[in-house]
């Protein structure tokens, strides 16, 4: 029989389990609106091409340069950011990133030609790169093990959602103002979601403490394997999508389509991705099959850059990818969590991140030359869809491997 105090302790520890509840939902709900901010300030360099571009002479390739230099400093920076993130701590080193971030969105809009954009799109991608380690690694230091992917997908849709609204706003105040003050409110988002972080976010209760080899950086060399196969599905996946958020517009444009129409049809796809990955993800929990929902979708995605090129075609290609094709990123980053331990999770994600920004950052450079070669959009929209077609491949490397170097 139970007594008055049994009852007390059920119901302070319900108490303390809501409590905790609804800190994890406020913690993701800060994360995703700091994270934001990276595709905000990333896509000020998109959306402002045409004017930057007419202001200092620039190539498509040079544009292209510009727009993949973002994702540059990870290549170098991930695994010392995955190893400082286990001594600095996460909130203090993701504060100094998104403020670095903040810098980068200031010197461009000061820039006076290439030298000095690429220097502010390198600072950008200073602060970037800490976000992708930190910032998945808060997520899954809160859900381990309970609403992970759910959580995990909203995340990931923080990253278009700031695409999207930088395609939109970034457009309007180009318009409005002036280009420079497109990078200036960019800048300043960042700065502000920077110091958001530092006063609101609080680390999780549970967080795995690093120690031993974890501590200094190790990796067993299944989890090595596992995490880097991972990482290749992520970075190609991102590497298509990010060359159709560079060139779909012009070869909307070159199918017929005004450039007025083109832009807004191509924020729609990442716009509809909001929508598409979370519940991506709830039918890959659901349904237990998340491979098939990964292949299904990456094969649409692979069919629609091909058809977005063709003169009537161009807008079911986008409204297709952006509902579809776009839907497993949270599917495809939930393979970290079968990848690498708990405690190695910050070292893992600079492993993790090391590869994305190696396959990521020189993408739209590629397809740019592609296009200024051979002076046809549908090329460098061909290159998005080799990349979707890698992410089949790679997610296929992962399942053969798994069961192999587990």
């Amino acid at each position: 029989m139970r007594t008055r105090q049994d009852h007390g302790n059920a119901r302070a520890a319900r108490d303390t389990g809501q409590d905790a509840g609804r800190m994890r939902w406020a913690m993701l709900a800060l994360l995703f609106a700091c994270r934001t901010s990276l595709g905000f300030q990333f896509q000020a360099m998109g959306s402002t091409a045409p004017e930057v571009a007419g202001a200092f002479g620039l190539t498509l390739a040079e544009t292209g340069t510009l727009i993949g230099l973002f994702m540059l400093p990870g290549l170098f920076l991930a695994l010392p950011i995955g190893y400082a993130a286990n001594h600095v701590g996460d909130r203090r080193l993701l504060a100094i990133g998104l403020l670095v971030m903040g810098l980068g969105g200031a010197t461009a809009a000061l820039a006076a030609g290439f030298g000095s954009l690429a220097l502010a799109r390198i600072l950008g991608g200073i602060g970037f790169a800490v976000g992708t380690v930190c910032f998945s690694k808060m997520v899954a230091d809160w859900f381990a093990g309970r609403e992970l992917a759910t959580a995990m997908a909203m995340l990931v849709v923080s990253w278009p959602f700031g695409i999207a609204i930088g395609q939109i706003a970034h457009d309007w105040i180009m318009i409005q103002y002036h280009w420079r003050v497109a990078f200036a409110v960019a800048g300043t988002y960042c700065a502000a979601a920077g110091l958001a972080l530092w006063a609101g976010y609080r680390a999780a209760p549970g967080a795995a403490v690093p120690h031993g080899a974890a501590a200094q950086g190790g990796m067993p060399r299944r989890e090595l394997g596992l995490t880097l196969i991972a990482s290749c599905a992520w970075a190609f996946f991102n590497a298509g999508y990010l060359v159709f958020l560079s060139f779909a517009a012009h070869a909307l444009q070159a199918g017929g389509m005004p450039a007025r129409e083109a832009i807004p049809h191509v924020g729609a796809a990442s716009l509809m991705m909001m929508l598409s990955i979370p519940l991506c993800g709830f039918l890959a929990d659901r349904s237990g099959r998340p491979d098939a929902l990964l292949y299904g979708c990456s094969t649409i995605a692979v069919l629609c850059m091909l058809a977005l090129p063709v003169s009537g075609r161009g807008v079911i290609a986008c409204v297709a990818f952006g509902l579809v094709g776009l839907g497993p990123a949270g599917v495809i980053m939930s393979l970290t969590g079968q990848a690498m331990s708990p405690a190695r999770r910050g070292f893992g994600m600079g492993v993790f991140s090391t590869t994305y920004y190696a396959i990521t950052a020189p993408a739209p450079a590629v397809a740019g030359w592609l296009v200024d070669t051979s002076g046809a959009p549908r090329d460098a929209l061909a290159l998005a869809a080799l990349c979707f077609a890698l992410t089949i491949a790679a997610n296929l490397a992962f399942r053969i491997a798994h069961p192999r170097l587990r």
